[in-house]
């Protein structure tokens, strides 16, 4: 019975072991991992900013950190309850910890944080009452969607001085606009007749796997 005991301690302690240490919302605990940062001030009232850190990526000092966003508190509380809900799920899906939005520095993941600054790049000007809107769409869209449009949107209009131009503005509507969750229909009629559509999109590439 003893020997079960510490044979099962032993077999706890090599899965954890074996499970990465992770700061934050998944961002490796090695020297300068490529990262964004979501700074939350203290006063209720202050702006929430949201910078890419490219760690060891940088070419020079001057470019290692790139601030991509400055969003109002009420928007940031309007999408930070589903935004942490979907990436602990994403985090569980890997065996990773889970993070929680504080006061301060939160690290996150460089993929988590190029999904994140799209849904922040497209609530940055929309109005308060589209905003769960927003939400509902970006959740609905896969994440190699949501890799691509920041890949696009970070190209020409990715800086804090960016807001409402070019693609910012096109996030803007594609997100916000109610007519865009019409785009949905077609996938849940298709799972109707059988068809997997566990991972429903806005349909941006069309049925194609990136």
């Amino acid at each position: 019975m003893a020997q079960a005991k510490v044979a099962a301690s032993t077999e706890s302690s090599k899965a954890r072991a074996q499970v990465p240490h992770t700061l934050g919302f998944g961002v490796p605990a090695t020297s300068d991992p490529h990262h964004f940062k979501v700074i939350i001030p203290k006063s209720s009232t202050g702006k929430v900013q949201i910078s890419e850190h490219l760690g060891l990526q940088a070419t020079s000092g001057d470019s290692a950190v790139i601030d991509r966003v400055l969003l109002d508190r009420s928007r940031w509380t309007a999408i930070r309850a589903e935004v942490q809900r979907a990436f602990n799920a994403r985090l569980a899906a890997h065996s990773l910890k889970p993070g929680a939005w504080k006061v301060g520095d939160n690290s996150v993941d460089r993929l988590l944080g190029k999904e994140l600054c799209v849904l922040a790049w497209a609530v940055e000007q929309m109005d308060a009452e589209k905003i769960p809107v927003a939400v509902r769409n970006w959740l609905a869209l896969r994440p190699e969607e949501r890799w691509w449009l920041f890949g696009m949107t970070a190209m020409s209009t990715g800086g804090l001085m960016d807001a409402g131009k070019g693609w910012r503005t096109a996030l803007k509507h594609a997100l916000g606009d109610v007519a865009q969750s019409e785009l949905l229909a077609p996938r849940a009629r298709r799972s109707d007749r059988g068809q997997d559509e566990s991972r429903p999109s806005l349909d941006l590439f069309g049925d194609e796997t990136t």
